[in-house]
């Protein structure tokens, strides 16, 4: 059965959040909140939880998982970004925005686009994911919490814990945060591609 914390949105309980995340490097799973909405969590290296969330979400070899970052001076690690691109991303973040960029050899490959040799970074507008992070102190991997077969992403923690109590190794639950996945956005090539609408204003980029 999944640990289930029951968090304030703008003041997640310090207690809680440090026991989610020994949760995580533990080699843990977890369902958190987001600016957009509900995702499924793991600590970078973990490659059983990776291979959980592909087994949860059916997905393949192509999907781009994200790291989930706390500030510029993190993800600055993890992927090669020109300044004409970190401008146009520090124009909206942190928000409801996935990026996609080369990555750099911090990120273990099986984490990487097979043929493009890229990843999906995004820093989060939400106290909940930045209180996460802080006490990770290193990214997150992570992925929409999207059931295969459903249109929309779950939107309640109750729900993802009544779903996912044996999938999943803990819940976090700070209330309805929305059904719409990130605007993800892909900068591979240097110049911005919107390849998914989400929350995030699409606009910006096209």
């Amino acid at each position: 059965m999944a640990r289930y914390f029951d968090v304030h949105p703008q003041d997640p309980q310090p207690r809680a959040i440090a026991q989610a995340v020994r949760i995580v490097l533990d080699g843990g799973l977890i369902a958190y909140p987001t600016d957009s909405c509900y995702a499924l969590g793991a600590q970078l290296g973990n490659k059983d939880a990776l291979d959980r969330i592909r087994s949860i979400r059916k997905l393949d070899d192509k999907h781009h998982f994200t790291l989930v970052c706390k500030d510029f001076a993190q993800l600055g690690q993890f992927v090669n970004i020109g300044n004409d691109v970190f401008r146009s991303i520090k124009s909206v973040t942190p928000g409801s925005y996935t990026f996609i960029l080369p990555a750099t050899k911090e990120v273990p490959r099986r984490l990487l686009h097979p043929k493009k040799k890229t990843v999906g970074v995004r820093i989060p507008d939400n106290r909940v994911v930045q209180a996460l992070l802080a006490e990770l102190g290193e990214p997150l991997l992570s992925s929409t919490l999207l059931l295969p077969d459903e249109e929309d992403p779950l939107t309640q923690g109750w729900e993802i814990k009544e779903r996912l109590d044996h999938q999943v190794d803990a819940v976090i639950d700070a209330g309805d945060c929305g059904a719409e996945p990130t605007t993800v956005v892909d900068f591979s090539s240097g110049v911005a591609d919107v390849v998914r609408r989400g929350t995030g204003d699409p606009s910006r980029f096209e």
